[in-house]
């Protein structure tokens, strides 16, 4: 079934919002995201933030965060910074066409996101996840991602790119802020867990559950206590 992109509220965003060179996705999250009295673009200790509330840094990421983390190193050593990140739960795929005169193409992808898929990220800075100043919300959304065909580029996906990402709803929101809210990923009742464990009870792919294994082990939330069979066994290292 057709979707069409809803109209945000852009009666909320103040003066300053810069939106002229940003991605449609991004410019269209920190619509969604703005609040009365925030403030957009600023200058800190020479970054450009996407937003700043009071005294607490919003930076949208919708790409990889290894771009980010110098920034978000630096940042974080002096100020409350959070990151909005995305994850398609749903996505439709918009095809231009490649010959004038005939039909765009549109299908929802089978593939479906999930709030553990960030840890595919959060392996690029996972000493932040202990840094108090630190705290990530994910935003689980529907898009549409449209798609146009270079022919010198048939080495990916048959020579299709993407041209840009299109907000479609956002579904739900997770913060997580304090180390309970990131051992809250664990299955429950486990005293100890290897990650194969983690893959099969969470219904996840075996190396996404070895990525959040790393980031909560690096980030000292959790520890190595041995082996169980083949795999490394762990426990929860810290008091929530």
């Amino acid at each position: 079934m057709e979707q069409t992109i809803p109209k945000l509220n852009t009666s909320k965003l103040g003066s300053g919002i810069g939106l002229l060179n940003e991605k449609p996705l991004h410019a269209s999250l920190k619509q969604w995201y703005a609040q009365p009295g925030d403030r957009f673009e600023v200058a800190v200790d020479g970054f450009v933030i996407d937003i700043v509330r009071d005294n607490q840094l919003l930076e949208i990421q919708t790409g990889n965060f290894a771009a980010i983390k110098s920034k978000l190193t630096k940042l974080a050593s002096s100020h409350p910074i959070r990151i909005i990140y995305p994850i398609a739960q749903e996505k439709w795929i918009v095809k231009l066409s490649k010959d004038e005169g005939k039909a765009n193409t549109r299908r929802k992808s089978p593939k479906k996101g999930h709030v553990e898929d960030v840890f595919w990220e959060m392996v690029r800075l996972p000493q932040l996840i202990s840094n108090r100043n630190f705290s990530l919300e994910v935003l689980m959304i529907q898009e549409e991602e449209v798609r146009r065909f270079e022919k010198n580029r048939r080495w990916r996906r048959n020579g299709w790119c993407t041209e840009e990402r299109r907000l479609l709803d956002v579904v739900d929101r997770r913060l997580l802020k304090t180390p309970a809210d990131w051992l809250a990923f664990l299955p429950e009742g486990m005293e100890t867990f290897t990650t194969k464990e983690i893959a099969d009870t969470l219904n996840i792919r075996r190396e996404l559950a070895q990525k959040m294994a790393y980031a909560l082990r690096t980030a000292q939330l959790i520890e190595l206590i041995g082996k169980r069979g083949r795999g490394n066994l762990y426990r929860v290292s810290v008091q929530t």
